[in-house]
């Protein structure tokens, strides 16, 4: 009689101990799902950004490279084609996958070969194009990049006369998840609509 009281007295673990249990659990694995998640998004904007500090540093230091005297006066200027819209991100090329792997693994017929050969101004300046166009798609194939000036004499032969302003940008779309909210700056949106972070570099040759 005494081992069978003593029988009765034992219980297992209920059907709804186990029921909240999971419920915890559940809750404790979205948590860190989420964290992931949002943590993937920024991950992603930090090495776009970090890239395309890369960048305008070399877009920096290739103009400076190609800057020679002007034809009057003093200081320095680049070729004109070094601020044409078309010299970047692969303007008047096709591709359907990523851009890098379309443009950059092998030069395209229609860029100068100047790493081995003798190349005019011009030419270095579309060579100079692919390259930082390339460098600036390596880890973001969404990013773009522009090179712009504002010229202190208008009419002259320069786009970009001695002593003027020169402008880079090297911008790429913001991904957001969830409550996450971006500061975006105008310089990065220059249209109604964008939705782009940048990093942007004001220089005098």
């Amino acid at each position: 009689m005494r081992n069978v009281a003593h029988l009765k007295l034992e219980r297992g673990v209920g059907l709804i101990e186990i029921l909240v249990t999971l419920f915890i659990l559940a809750i404790g694995l979205l948590g860190v799902a989420s964290l992931q998640f949002v943590g993937s998004f920024a991950n992603k904007d930090a090495i776009s950004r970090t890239q395309s500090e890369l960048v305008a540093n070399q877009v920096a230091e290739r103009l400076r490279a190609a800057a020679i005297p002007p034809l009057t006066g003093d200081g320095l200027v680049v070729h004109n084609q070094y601020f044409a819209s078309a010299n970047y991100n692969f303007s008047g090329l096709s591709c359907t996958g990523d851009p890098y792997d379309c443009h950059c693994l092998s030069r395209p017929a229609d860029v100068p070969d100047c790493e081995g050969n003798q190349c005019s101004a011009l030419e270095v300046a579309q060579y100079d194009g692919w390259a930082l166009s390339c460098a600036a798609v390596q880890t973001n194939p969404t990013t773009q990049l522009s090179v712009t000036c504002t010229d202190l004499i208008a009419g002259d032969a320069s786009s970009c006369s001695a002593g003027s302003m020169i402008h880079i940008l090297v911008s790429w779309p913001v991904h957001t998840a969830g409550n996450q909210q971006y500061s975006l700056h105008s310089r990065c949106n220059p249209s109604t609509g964008d939705k782009n972070s940048c990093i942007f570099k004001d220089i005098l040759l």
